[in-house]
């Protein structure tokens, strides 16, 4: 909160244009929240960064919070405005595509990028937000305070009273602008839903998640090859692998709760694995498989919806709080980060005006965190996340034909993985990229097919018989099926 010294001062914006600094409250301090106050405070803006957890720089683990994540470009730029894109991929562990283990322990590579071999950066969750904390630590108008929950607030004054979970003291504050970077269970969103007329949704699916631990071998090396997102497709369930820095690998198990609650004891879980993970048993260690896999609950995983995103000109929603998603895109975190780009865009635009920065957020921000839960929900009920598309023929195929139009026409044909995980296209603009690329393969299969027809029945019409029609017709058509576009995942 500023003080009446901090007041007697102007700090200069970004843009050139003087601006009395606002009084910022952050609520939420994990990696959208801490970003988002070193985009602020390096504007000069006066930030108070509330978090309800312990710092998490000496808490020793948190729990189901510590699943690793994938970095690319909309997450990159935003780290880069504030200085710590290199420190952070320095870091990261570089995966230039996916390794698919089928249920015989057999292999198979598939490049995220085959022919300009982009990739996306493992990360670890507890390592990069230790990084913006101690990052924001550094600027004299950015405060941190920990083990402040937020129990209720008065948007339009500004004003918000807290608890201590530990002590149970009572504290206040007021700002000029709140905002709510507290994740999917959103106490700020909270107090925005209890408005008239707001549009909110929440979706839980049936499968949650569980993490595992595949340790480093006996010579401290990756126990797999490192620069690949491992993943196990099973259909109805499926594992994934991200590499650590310290040579160990991040596993989650994605699978239905019922599925979860039917393995009770550990025979059962031995059984479950070794039918459909056996190299992954010894990969992760019989008892460490036993100890972790009883050692937590399944997490659920959840779907938000919301609009507008603001309150006025004093309080404002971002990240999770505003659109959490099924982790089936790799795109929640790199959404949430987008946010803080976006939002530092419109301050450089309008310097303070709240009540101008605030509903074009909201406007121009819904559309596309609608688009990429959609794309990410799509992924999970029409093809199967990556639990069993990767490994069809048709995924594969229509894979290899979009990168053979992006090697021919880069600056017109992008796949829609490309856009979403290597562009700053708009995530509404790269579905209806999508939608383009899908009708114009649509119209160029069906002329072919039609052309294929009347060539063939041209040349050969006195020899084919109705049998000879009716086996044509059915591969013709099992090809377009083959063809036919589905989203990559």
């Amino acid at each position: 909160m500023a003080t009446a010294s901090d007041s007697k001062y102007k700090r200069t914006n970004t843009n050139g244009m003087q601006h009395q600094p606002l009084d910022v409250a952050i609520v939420g301090g994990g990696l959208v929240g801490s970003l988002l106050a070193l985009h602020l405070g390096k504007k000069g803006h006066e930030v108070n960064l509330y978090e309800y957890r312990e710092d998490i720089r000496t808490a020793e683990l948190v729990i189901g919070r510590s699943i690793n994540l994938a970095l690319s470009a909309r997450g990159r730029r935003a780290l880069a405005e504030v200085g710590l894109e290199d420190a952070l991929l320095n870091h990261g562990i570089p995966m230039s595509g996916r390794m698919l283990h089928d249920v015989n322990g057999k292999c198979k590579i598939v490049p995220y990028d085959a022919n300009t071999n982009q990739c996306i950066y493992s990360v670890g969750r507890k390592h990069l937000n230790e990084v913006l904390l101690n990052a924001a630590e550094k600027y004299p108008n950015i405060h941190l305070h920990f083990n402040h929950k937020l129990v209720s607030a008065n948007l339009d004054e500004g004003n918000l009273s807290m608890v201590d979970p530990v002590t149970k003291d009572v504290k206040s504050a007021r700002a000029d602008l709140i905002v709510g970077c507290d994740g999917a269970y959103s106490a700020v969103r909270k107090e925005i839903v209890k408005r008239p007329r707001y549009d909110f949704s929440q979706t839980y699916i049936e499968h949650g998640y569980l993490e595992l631990c595949i340790p480093s071998t006996a010579a401290g090396e990756f126990a797999m090859p490192h620069n690949y997102l491992h993943i196990w497709p099973r259909g109805q369930f499926m594992m994934i692998a991200l590499p650590n820095q310290d040579r160990t690998w991040t596993v989650t198990l994605f699978m239905p709760f019922t599925q979860f609650h039917s393995i009770t004891d550990q025979g059962l879980l031995l059984d479950f694995f070794r039918q459909h993970f056996p190299d992954a048993i010894e990969l992760i260690g019989r008892e460490r498989l036993v100890k972790d896999f009883f050692k937590t609950k399944a997490q659920p995983l959840v779907m938000i919806k919301c609009r507008p995103y603001h309150i006025g000109a004093k309080a404002l929603i971002i990240g999770d709080a505003a659109h959490a998603m099924v982790p089936f895109y790799g795109q929640g975190m790199n959404a949430g980060f987008e946010d803080c780009s976006v939002l530092t865009e419109l301050f450089n635009q309008y310097g303070t005006d709240l009540a101008r920065i605030l509903p074009e957020f909201s406007e121009k921000r819904w559309e596309d965190a609608h688009a990429i839960c959609d794309l990410a929900m799509y992924n999970y009920i029409e093809v199967g996340a990556m639990r069993d598309l990767v490994t069809k023929r048709s995924y594969l195929l229509r894979k290899k034909l979009d990168e053979l139009l992006f090697w021919m026409m880069p600056n017109t044909w992008v796949p829609l993985y490309n856009s979403v995980s290597f562009s700053h296209m708009r995530y509404s603009k790269c579905i209806a990229n999508r939608a383009w690329q899908d009708k114009i393969l649509t119209r160029v299969l069906y002329g072919a097919s039609i052309a294929s027809v009347a060539a063939i029945g041209g040349l050969c019409y006195r020899h084919v018989t109705m049998g000879h029609l009716e086996r044509l017709s059915t591969s013709i058509l099992s090809t377009f099926q083959l063809l036919k576009p589905k989203a990559s995942v």
